[in-house]
């Protein structure tokens, strides 16, 4: 069953450090066979207090986007955006067929 991972940035605090995290992440997805759907486009908040931006990556099954979230590339990664922003960050199952 396919799976999403969904990160929805609510507050950045330190600009240098998400720098140092964009520049990383992205070698994270190397290899991988996940799909990006939304990166930080214009958003229409209808419900939900206002953030900054949100990001959509489908993958072929829950266990494939928490290896990838746990690979030690992304561990390198997102300790940058820890200290960078504010996020909520999950895996969501989709819907196939």
């Amino acid at each position: 069953m396919s799976a999403y991972v969904v990160m929805l940035r609510e507050q950045t605090t330190d600009q240098a450090e998400m720098a140092t995290y964009a520049s990383l992440a992205p070698l994270a997805w190397e290899g991988r066979a996940e799909t990006p759907l939304v990166t930080y486009g214009a958003l229409t908040i209808l419900e939900s207090p206002a953030f900054e931006g949100c990001l959509i990556h489908r993958f072929a099954s829950v266990e494939e986007a928490e290896a990838w979230y746990h690979s030690p590339q992304y561990q390198q990664a997102v300790q940058h955006r820890h200290r960078g922003a504010q996020y909520r960050v999950f895996i969501v199952e989709g819907i196939d067929g």
